[in-house]
């Protein structure tokens, strides 16, 4: 759940006052099974025929005074063997208020000996009233009648035939859910097509027959990358569009969450410097997202890769074109898209690059909704040291301020050809941006310019860079400029500040400088330094190899190449 709980919370119970019931019936809606995004019940060795189903409800959570908890929506779907029955349903607005039960009784046909009753978010209501993680699908309880006499084979044992079919399918339910919540897949695996469907999401379905087919059956030689998330695949569709496929771990219950954000943050994002999403597949045990494939791989191996065929002789008019394409992308998504974004791990490996060299933001499996309406995102740390800004990697305050820092950080890379991570210019200093800073208050900030460009660059253009690199890496949030800023001053529609005749930026550098190489000396003592605000266990960094070293992730794995 969205709550940064620890563990996650099924069961609820009553915190409003329950009407208009009373014992025995009073005890049914005093808890309900509760979830953030869908709840799925199967009713398996059923009899064929219609059944009478009631679906009893009671808005347990929300309260009917005028307190803050009174001010909560539930709105969610329900869908009876596939057929939506209950459109944006909202129980307290259908009982006339919170604690008054309701039942809701439908006809289900059964047909293949079972039945199934699914409970999806609409997307709709509030999402952090009493408290974030509160907004899925809830009910209290499922009654099954059948409309019809079981037959009898033998009058003396009929009722020990019908108690053990009921006791044996409440068992076998019991097992399944069970099951599917210690997996993490409570709800279903978002697995059946349907239940995507449900989704409403703009992207294409795609058979795992087909993506078999145009992998060769995820032949090992079109494998192109692989992290902690599983394996990605080029293949070659029937029309012959070049693909690249993601397959997720089923070892992964990271990447299982992930997947599901990750299609429904970017399903309906479009724009030029985002990776386009073409569809996924989820059949059986399989999940699956298939993306545009980029020709040129990542902005990683093109400035770091060891392997020539990999590093790429990238000029001057290249790297501004790849600077300015990110910063466009980050501005559709903080101000332009329909919903506002934050994509969490912006770095040089989530940038891939296209066969004309168009720069492309991937990987939103870490991304974050962010609400017109909140200042901020309280939330456990997930990212890349070196990547991350200060604020968010100590405190887990998430901006989209955060997006901006991690932007001038990569804007410092590409650049000057160095790794922010890797690169040590000395031993005083622990990494680039650092060393930037140094040269910036000694005037000689062009000696960062990749010594591989030559002459062949501009050095007015290379200031601008430099300079919006070093705005948007300001230790205050509040000083760092938006990312429709950045295209601006990038472009040239709009002058660059001038670093240093920023009053706030001398206080606040030299205010945040002793924190900042604490940081980066104690990565995994990083959380210890927070007084307030959610924390990351340390213990479940990662530590995965690089192009030039060594790179730590909090909260998921690195991979060379990535979707």
């Amino acid at each position: 759940m969205d709550d940064n709980a620890e563990s996650d919370k099924y069961i609820e119970t009553n915190v409003s006052t329950l009407y208009n019931a009373t014992a025995p019936l009073l005890e049914l809606y005093k808890t309900a099974r509760i979830s953030p995004l869908s709840l799925t019940y199967y009713g398996l060795c059923l009899l064929n025929g219609n059944y009478t189903v009631k679906l009893h409800f009671a808005e347990i959570v929300f309260t009917n005074d005028s307190s803050f908890n009174s001010l909560g929506r539930r709105i969610f779907d329900v869908y009876l063997q596939g057929r939506l029955v209950l459109k944006d349903f909202n129980i307290a607005a259908e009982a006339g208020g919170p604690g008054k039960p309701l039942v809701r009784t439908f006809t289900a046909v059964v047909t293949s000996h079972t039945l199934k009753i699914h409970l999806y978010w609409a997307g709709k209501g509030t999402t952090g009233i009493p408290q974030r993680g509160t907004y899925g699908p809830l009910i209290s309880a499922i009654s099954v009648d059948p409309n019809f006499k079981p037959p009898v084979h033998h009058k003396k044992i009929r009722s020990a035939i019908v108690a053990g079919t009921i006791a044996g399918a409440v068992c076998i339910l019991t097992l399944i859910l069970g099951i599917l919540r210690k997996k993490g897949y409570l709800g279903g695996q978002i697995a059946a097509d349907k239940e995507l469907r449900g989704l409403d999401l703009q992207t294409g379905l795609f058979t795992l027959k087909q993506i078999k087919a145009a992998t060769k059956n995820f032949d090992l030689g079109n494998k192109i990358g692989e992290g902690g998330f599983g394996s990605v695949y080029k293949g070659l569709l029937s029309d012959g569009t070049i693909i690249a496929v993601k397959q997720l771990s089923s070892k992964s219950k990271q990447g299982t969450r992930e997947f599901v954000n990750e299609i429904g943050m970017i399903s309906a994002l479009q724009h030029p410097n985002l990776v386009k999403l073409y569809g996924c597949c989820v059949e059986g045990n399989h999940l699956i997202m298939i993306y545009e494939y980029m020709e040129n791989n990542c902005l990683s191996s093109a400035l770091f890769g060891k392997d020539t065929m990999q590093k790429l002789k990238l000029d001057w008019p290249t790297r501004q074109k790849i600077c300015l394409g990110i910063a466009r992308g980050l501005a559709y998504l903080h101000e332009e898209s329909k919903v506002k974004i934050v994509q969490r791990d912006i770095k040089d490996s989530n940038v891939l690059l296209d066969k004309d060299l168009n720069a492309k933001i991937s990987d939103f499996g870490l991304a974050k909704l962010n609400e017109d309406d909140k200042t901020h995102i309280s939330t456990r740390v997930a990212g890349t040291i070196g990547y991350m800004a200060p604020e968010y990697a100590m405190r887990g305050y998430l901006t989209n301020k955060a997006d901006v820092y991690s932007f001038g950080v990569v804007a410092l890379e590409i650049v000057s050809g160095k790794s922010n991570t890797n690169y040590r210019p000395k031993e005083d200093f622990v990494y680039l941006l650092d060393w930037a800073y140094v040269l910036q208050e000694r005037g000689h900030l062009l000696e960062l310019v990749d010594p591989e460009l030559g002459s062949a660059y501009s050095s007015e253009e290379a200031m601008v860079v430099l300079n919006v690199a070093l705005l948007c890496t300001n230790a205050a949030p509040t000083l760092r400029p938006t990312m429709s800023q950045v295209v601006s001053m990038l472009d040239g529609r709009t002058a660059v500040q001038d670093l240093l005749s920023d009053p706030g930026f001398s206080s606040t550098y030299s205010k945040y400088k002793a924190v900042r190489n604490h940081f980066w000396q104690h990565p995994s003592a990083t959380h210890s330094l927070s007084t307030n605000g959610p924390s990351s266990d340390s213990s479940r960094s990662n530590i995965d190899g690089e192009e030039n070293g060594l790179v730590q992730r909090i909260g998921d794995e690195d991979v060379s190449i990535k979707y």
